[in-house]
């Protein structure tokens, strides 16, 4: 730990640094955007290899063109007109303070998390201006990829901030259930209590997904009376802490 008088860079490096921010600074000169861009993801993709926090999406926030960036097909948060308004507001206002959660598909980035950041950007006629056709995003990490770990990450972004479809919810148990996903696992990806994730299988009507499973002894209620008790609800009201 260095004491506040210490200087965190040797001298040695500190000219080469030095060097190294005027050669880069040259680059910019100049150059039109795309290239521009272009140099800063390539000289910020290098930093982020030899970084000490590489392990970390946000170590590394990339921009690239707003076409690039894809919705999936899977995610079941939704965001009230009001409160779409306040997010362009505050992108408007504050920036761009989070970048949007992708992965790589095809020669996309398809959202993982900020489908409504990358919403704004892309219809709001002044954010789309100011950030130039452009999107901040960062990569989720490799170990990632498979579908089933995407969508878990997505529902675990979303769970604390938004509400959610009932059916697209329960679309999302019974993907994962196909992909051998116990109801444990499930449970403990997207933050659910066992009762939530059986009520989400009783709702497709998919019996055998949850017959070997023990019931809570709360659910004292038939099958028929629930299913028209959470489809009059239509959103689940999630609060976690």
């Amino acid at each position: 730990m260095l004491k506040k008088s210490e200087e965190p860079i040797q001298p040695g490096r500190k000219v080469i640094l030095g060097k190294l921010l005027s050669d880069v600074e040259k680059l910019f000169r100049g150059a039109e955007l795309d290239e521009r861009v272009a140099v800063l993801n390539a000289v910020r993709g290098k930093l982020h290899e030899l970084s000490p926090f590489k392990t970390e999406p946000v170590d590394f926030v990339e921009w690239v063109p707003s076409g690039e960036v894809i919705a999936n097909d899977y995610n079941p948060n939704s965001v009230a007109p009001p409160e779409m308004q306040l997010l362009e507001i505050s992108i408007n206002e504050d920036g761009y303070t989070q970048p949007i959660v992708t992965w790589p598909n095809e020669g996309k980035r398809e959202v993982v998390d900020g489908f409504h950041r990358n919403r704004v950007g892309k219809e709001s006629e002044s954010v789309r201006k100011r950030i130039q056709g452009y999107l901040p995003t960062v990569k989720i990490n490799n170990s990632r990829t498979d579908k089933g770990d995407r969508i878990a990450a997505t529902i675990r972004h979303n769970r604390a901030r938004g509400k959610h479809q009932v059916a697209a919810m329960s679309s999302i148990v019974i993907e994962l259930k196909r992909r051998n996903w116990s109801n444990e696992k499930i449970g403990k990806n997207l933050g659910m209590d066992p009762d939530e994730v059986l009520r989400l299988c009783q709702i497709t009507g998919m019996r055998e997904l949850f017959e070997d499973a023990d019931f809570s002894k709360s659910w004292d209620i038939g099958f028929e009376e629930s299913l028209e008790e959470i489809e009059a609800e239509n959103v689940f009201e999630v609060n976690e802490a």
